[in-house]
C-alpha cells in the first residue's frame, strides 16, 4: 500500500475564498493548513468570520485565538499580518504550498515573492494576469 503525503499548505488572504480554502483543507483530512496570512483583520474577526460564515454556516467544532495562532478543532495555525509576500516565513512554518487568494499577486513575479519566504509553489486562486497557466478542474485538468 501507498500512503499518500499531505500537502502542507499556507493560504495568503482570508476573504470568502481564503476561508473556503481553509476549510476544504481542514475538512479533507488531504491537507494540513499550517499558516494564514492576513494584515487587514485582527486575529480575533479573522476567527470570528471563519467560525461563522454566511454561505457555509457555522464551524461546527472549536475555533479560538491564542496569540497569533489560530486555533481550530485543537489544530494550531500561524498568523502573519504582512503585506510583502516575500516577508511571510511560509518555510519556518513548514508549509510548500501557498494559495494566493488575495486577487493582488496575480502575475508570476508577484506570485513569486512568496518562494522568498520559503514556500516551494504557488497557487493562485483569480485568472492571472500574464502567461501563468490556469488549471480549472473538469475542463483542461
Amino acid at each position: 500500500t501507498t500512503s499518500i503525503m499531505s500537502v502542507r499548505l499556507g493560504i495568503n488572504g482570508f476573504g470568502r475564498i481564503g476561508r473556503l480554502v481553509a476549510r476544504s483543507a481542514l475538512l479533507s483530512g488531504k491537507a494540513e493548513l499550517l499558516a494564514i496570512n492576513e494584515p487587514f483583520m485582527s486575529p480575533d474577526y479573522l476567527a470570528y468570520l471563519f467560525k461563522y460564515d454566511s454561505v457555509h454556516g457555522k464551524w461546527k467544532g472549536d475555533v479560538k485565538v491564542e496569540g497569533n495562532t489560530l486555533v481550530v478543532d485543537g489544530k494550531k495555525i500561524q498568523l502573519f499580518a504582512e503585506t510583502d509576500p516575500s516577508k511571510i516565513s511560509w518555510g519556518a512554518e513548514g508549509a510548500d504550498y501557498i494559495c494566493e487568494s488575495t486577487g493582488v499577486f496575480t502575475n508570476k513575479p508577484k506570485a513569486s515573492l512568496h518562494l522568498e519566504g520559503g514556500a516551494k509553489r504557488v497557487i493562485i486562486s483569480a485568472p492571472p494576469k500574464d502567461d501563468v497557466p490556469m488549471f480549472v478542474m473538469g475542463v483542461n485538468h
